[in-house]
């Protein structure tokens, strides 16, 4: 059942999981374009949280590494892989 939340921007929404996130905030501050424009709210979150911020930064990191954060999920390697392809890059090898 979703119940209506305010954030502590003044906006209104309803949200039935316990999730904090305004989705009005959230969409307020996703980037209009780059790396990170493609991506999820959640893997978004995960990849800012840890600095990853563009294509050489991630491919630092193992997939396994990547599938460790909160908010990442299997479904986002397929899309990260094809951005890291896309500049001649890929995830580090163990």
């Amino acid at each position: 059942m979703k119940s209506l939340r305010i954030c502590n921007h003044g906006h209104r929404y309803y949200k039935s999981s316990d999730c904090p996130v305004c989705p009005i905030c959230e969409a307020e501050i996703k980037p209009a374009d780059g790396f990170l424009a493609t991506l999820s709210a959640p893997a978004r979150r995960a990849l800012e949280h840890e600095q990853i911020t563009n294509e050489e930064k991630l491919a630092q990191y193992t997939e396994k590494q990547i599938l460790q954060l909160h908010g990442m999920g299997k479904a986002s390697l397929p899309k990260l892989r094809q951005l890291l392809d896309a500049k001649g890059l890929s995830f580090k090898k163990i």
